[in-house]
């Protein structure tokens, strides 16, 4: 299998204005991930596991260290590119799903999942009939597709959010306890779509409120402990 990620001695930390101390999120973590592997990140809260997904993304800057992402035009290093080029990948080849619901007002809920599509150069028509394939899959409710998402409960909203992020299949895939506030239906749902990206070569970094629902999926899991063994193969994975 290819190599899509490739981190090496990553470090991050928090400056704390009103203490004058820093704060140290993780330190030195390096590890490849492969097309169509399921890197797990465990470890107590505040270990670092969404503040690494968030670094990976360039959402935070690192301190150090380097994220070798291999892109369809060559290979970048996240850490040190610029803003242009971290927009155009995630708009193309690297994907981001939280457990939250960004939601524009008055865009429906079928209108914000067909827009990646849209972005892609799909059809309206044939991106709104995907859209609510995606919309059913995830248990939204046929009444709500029109409706305005920021309307919408919490897990409905989750809902919505989950089928924009996951209709486009990425090269990178990044989970932030993207199962929290969802019910047993669309648990699996989220499931049945990540075991499809994944054998159609999607690499995925996920942190999960309810590790066993994926725990087939597994291959590594980086346990962000302190003092724990940072890399546990899949056959010494304990979730």
């Amino acid at each position: 299998m290819n190599i899509v990620l490739d981190v090496q001695g990553l470090s991050k930390g928090f400056t704390m204005h009103h203490l004058d101390s820093r704060l140290a999120a993780f330190s030195d973590i390096s590890f490849d991930l492969r097309a169509g592997e399921f890197l797990l990140l465990k470890g107590q809260n505040g270990a670092g596991k969404s503040t690494l997904l968030r670094t990976l993304y360039r959402t935070y800057l690192a301190q150090d260290g380097k994220v070798l992402f291999h892109s369809d035009h060559g290979v970048i290093d996240l850490v040190r590119a610029a803003d242009v080029d971290v927009t155009h990948l995630r708009r193309t080849e690297i994907g981001f799903v939280t457990q939250f619901l960004v939601a524009r007002p008055r865009v429906s809920a079928e209108a914000l999942v067909a827009e990646p599509l849209r972005m892609a150069g799909w059809s309206a028509e044939r991106a709104l009939e995907e859209a609510r394939h995606w919309l059913r899959a995830f248990g939204v409710k046929e009444s709500l597709w029109r409706a305005y998402p920021t309307t919408f409960s919490g897990g409905e909203q989750q809902k919505v959010n989950l089928a924009r992020a996951l209709i486009l299949p990425q090269k990178l895939l990044l989970l932030d306890e993207p199962t929290a506030s969802l019910d047993a239906g669309a648990r699996a749902a989220l499931v049945a779509r990540l075991r499809e990206l994944k054998d159609g070569g999607t690499a995925m970094i996920g942190v999960f409120h309810h590790p066993d629902d994926v725990e087939h999926l597994i291959d590594r899991v980086i346990d962000l402990t302190p003092d724990a063994p940072q890399m546990e193969d899949r056959e010494d994975v304990v979730v």
